[in-house]
């Protein structure tokens, strides 16, 4: 089981980007959450088996219909999330 926490850039707020991510967790075994950071970014944490993460993280980048308005991201490895199940959008 490994975390990670990812950082979006670009015009990935108001057009559905959280919404997005939410619904492409319920295809792959992670747990996390996505939220908007006042920078005008994207936050995601998620947990799960790396390969299956990194699949995530990878659908979100390269595939997901919101793939186009992210200019940039940053990519760190985090502690696991704690009392964490399912996924979730925070405000």
């Amino acid at each position: 089981m490994i975390a990670k926490r990812v950082i979006f850039e670009g015009l990935v707020q108001g057009v559905g980007f959280r919404y997005t991510v939410k619904d492409l967790a319920r295809g792959f075994d992670v747990c996390g959450d996505v939220k908007n950071l006042p920078d005008g970014s994207v936050e995601l944490q998620a947990m799960g088996e790396p390969a299956e993460l990194d699949a995530f993280i990878r659908e979100i980048i390269v595939e997901s219909p919101v793939a186009h308005h992210i200019k940039s991201h940053r990519t760190e490895t985090i502690p696991l999330l704690k009392n964490r199940s399912g996924f979730r959008i925070e405000k």
